[in-house]
């Protein structure tokens, strides 16, 4: 694949050609990214390391490449969907190709028109039996989910499994059987187990694929017979069925389980027309379309509440258990479940354009990106086999010549070609990752890849801008300075009275705390604003002024007190040109942001705000949110210039910020991570986005991070552990071919069972 063009699909603003196998996970908006020189760090989409990935699928691939996806129903190997894209990599049609095993979809880079579904199934049939391959268009739980094909091949074999078991016990362990049938029955015994396995073997062997476990397991199991141990050759095939048959049904299960958290698309949605209401297909639903949406019934599309009102629980988009209240007129996003009246809702965007299918989409690109270790571990497996058969024919033939006990160390030959199979561990990570991105959008957290979870366990430290991050970026009153002689309430007063002419946010602040102190607002007669200083406003007799000290100096107004270092905006008031005091608006801190900030500090990170806010601003808000080093003032290139800085302090680093005007900070992050409700440009700018404002969703996202790749690592620690203590046991004769078979398909399930754990943590 080294060898074949790759094309540079994320950075959003261009699209180079490469030699080399290069990957961009972010999606930022790099000024550098492959076109020029990089910036002097580490990146998470611009990094060197990158080079392995394949990560280069797009819709349309430039002039004569097209992207072609297909879903291979009834995939239960991961090994040997790690060679089914080694091999469709070597189609001469094809340029690149990448296979998911975690969705079983397989991304093909094609010249234009080529048609390779009849190739790829052939490329498929001759490596692993019953793969059913399909043009991709089936949803997600479909994906998760075997069709009717898969299902009559896992009753074939539970049907096997039962019969051959059945037949052995009796055999073997109940000795109902006359002791001349005892062999013939564990030969039938081991034929119906055995059948589908030595099959595979042959047609693997005729088509050049002499490694595979079907291979290594007949060869076993033939050399246990040959050297007189019958019944371990057929107990060894049988629980070697067995753990085969619940491996499978645990990655299924636990493909469907995560698909499950995240795909939360509708099949129907419930049609308002003339005649009534009907059901239609979800996909089929048009902008415009008036739809219905029953209490305990989930919003099917992105829309406008036209009639009604409910609560709405919007965990599954952005984790907050909160229930929100909404109304005619709201927006409202897909995948929230109605909880307690009946509304009427119009379509904005169909099923594909859709928040559910957004994030879909995020988790299942999420998942073909493969992280650093999962490529490893690819390369790994495919040495370890060749090596693992290796030390098994010498371990059959040296010591044998030596001290002459052939039956010995050929039986312990054969447990290391059991052994030899590297499925757990081919299995064990990019199921682990899939886990960790499905557990994260569970909690309204896109992780955009495994190289992004990796990036983030590494952080050293967690870059905070200030306004929408820490702060909710909403302004409220916090203090009321009136001149002698003047009350607070009037101070107030008549400045909201003049402010109810301005639409800014720090004019609707001060209206909002006078009508929330009940104060009576005259209406203005007339206004004049005067750009970069404030409002002249003339109510009844009174002119009033509301503005900065530029219009205090403007109209004359005397007496004006000393300018005083104090965080916030400050409003004037003056009266026929008399100073009435001053009002001080500041933006308020996000209700969680000092308890997030305390578990970030908590995992040994160190946390810093940066703002272009003021200093003496920057400094009070990190005092309530207990960060201890701010930095104001800071223009956007600002901004980037003290990250670099904070990178070569403490080393990697995460900037949280909102995705939109933060590109800069974004793009010279380790990580960059967008705080929002999942804006369309917040989910294209970030490597990590946040579906929710919440500070919580932070610390949670590095924890889950860091479990993640804990867990991958156990997964390969684990199955290597084992395999290493089997075969070390085998030498010395401590350990079976029964031994050996948990070594292979126990271990792969326990792996299984491990990964999903990720579900079920950090919440």
């Amino acid at each position: 694949m080294t060898e074949k063009k790759q094309l540079h699909d994320s950075c959003t603003l261009h699209k180079y050609e490469h030699e080399a196998e290069h990957s961009c996970e972010c999606n930022h908006q790099h000024t550098s990214c492959c076109g020029g020189q990089h910036a002097e760090h580490k990146h998470t989409c611009c990094e060197a390391e990158h080079t392995a990935e394949v990560r280069t699928i797009l819709a349309s691939d430039g002039e004569g490449i097209l992207t072609r996806t297909y879903l291979l129903q009834g995939l239960g190997c991961a090994n040997c969907g790690a060679k089914i894209e080694r091999a469709v990599g070597q189609l001469p049609e094809v340029e690149a190709a990448l296979l998911t095993f975690a969705t079983k979809k397989l991304q093909v880079q094609v010249k234009s028109g080529a048609d390779l579904l009849a190739a790829v199934q052939e490329v498929c049939d001759s490596i692993e039996e019953g793969i059913s391959v399909e043009e991709s268009g089936a949803s997600a739980k479909q994906t998760g989910a075997a069709k009717s094909k898969g299902l009559s091949a896992r009753q074939r074999s539970l049907a096997e499994i039962i019969s051959g078991g059945v037949l052995f016990i009796a055999a073997e362990w109940l000795g109902v059987l006359p002791e001349a049938y005892h062999l013939p029955a564990l030969l039938v015994a081991y034929l119906i187990l055995g059948r589908s396995i030595i099959m595979a073997a042959a047609r693997s062997l005729l088509k050049g694929h002499a490694l595979d476990e079907n291979f290594l397991m007949t060869i076993a199991t033939l050399g246990a017979f040959a050297i007189n141990a019958w019944e371990e050759a057929v107990g060894v095939m049988l629980f070697y069925r067995v753990g085969e048959y619940f491996e499978e049904l645990a990655v299924e299960k636990s493909r469907s389980r995560i698909m499950e958290a995240v795909d939360l698309r509708p099949e129907t949605v419930q049609l308002e027309t003339a005649d009534g209401v009907r059901e239609i297909d979800a996909a089929a639903a048009k902008v415009g379309d008036v739809l219905l949406v029953r209490v305990g019934d989930r919003i099917p599309l992105d829309g406008v509440i036209v009639e009604g009102e409910s609560l709405l629980d919007t965990s599954a988009i952005t984790g907050e258990p909160v229930p929100v209240a909404v109304r005619s007129g709201d927006r409202v996003m897909s995948g929230c479940v109605n909880t307690s009246g009946m509304l009427r809702l119009r379509v904005e965007k169909v099923l594909a354009e859709s928040m559910v299918s957004r994030i879909l989409d995020s988790v299942e690109k999420a998942a073909a990106s493969k992280p650093h270790i999962d490529r490893f571990i690819t390369r790994f497996a495919r040495v370890y086999t060749p090596v693992v058969v290796g030390l098994a024919a010498l371990t059959a033939i040296v010591p044998s010549l030596v001290t002459g006990e052939w039956q010995y160390w050929i039986y312990t030959a054969l447990t290391f070609l059991v052994i030899s199979c590297p499925c757990a561990l081919v299995l064990s990570v990019p199921l682990a990752f899939f886990s960790g991105i499905g557990a994260a959008s569970r909690r309204g957290i896109l992780f955009k890849g495994g190289i992004v979870i990796e990036a983030l366990k590494n952080v050293a430290a967690v870059v905070l801008d200030k306004t929408g991050t820490v702060t909710k970026g909403e302004f409220a009153v916090q203090k009321l300075l009136p001149a002698e002689g003047v009350t607070e309430a009037k101070l107030l007063q008549l400045c909201a009275g003049a402010e109810q002419a301005s639409v800014h946010p720090i004019a609707i602040s001060i209206v909002q705390a006078a009508r929330s102190r009940g104060l009576e607002l005259l209406q203005p007669e007339s206004f004049q604003e005067i750009a970069g200083e404030g409002l002249a406003v003339r109510i009844g007799t009174d002119e009033l002024l509301c503005g900065n000290r530029k219009l205090m100096q403007r109209y004359g107004v005397a007496d004006v007190p000393q300018a005083e270092a104090m965080s916030g905006s400050e409003v004037l008031a003056a009266r026929n040109g008399q100073y009435l005091g001053r009002i001080i608006i500041s933006d308020t801190l996000k209700a969680d942001a000092a308890m997030a900030v305390k578990k970030l500090q908590q995992q040994g990170l160190a946390v810093v705000m940066l703002t272009g806010d003021s200093q003496e601003e920057a400094e009070a808000v990190a005092k309530q949110a207990g960060i201890k080093e701010a930095h104001g003032r800071l223009l956007p290139q600002d901004k980037f210039t003290h990250l670099q800085q904070l990178r070569e302090k403490y080393g990697p680093v995460m900037f949280v910020g909102d995705g939109i005007n933060d590109a800069p900070v974004l793009a010279g992050a380790d990580v960059g991570a967008a705080m929002g409700s999942g804006a369309d440009a917040a989910i294209e700018a970030a490597d990590v986005v946040f579906m929710k404002s919440d500070m919580g969703a932070v610390p949670q996202a590095l924890a889950l991070a860091r479990s993640t790749a804990a867990i991958a690592w156990q997964n390969v620690v684990f199955a290597l552990a084992v395999k290493a203590a089997i075969m070390a046991a085998g030498v010395f004769g401590y350990a079976s071919m029964w031994a050996a078979v948990f070594a292979d398909s126990g271990v792969a399930l326990l792996c299984v069972l491990n990964s999903i754990r990720l579900l079920y943590m950090h919440r």
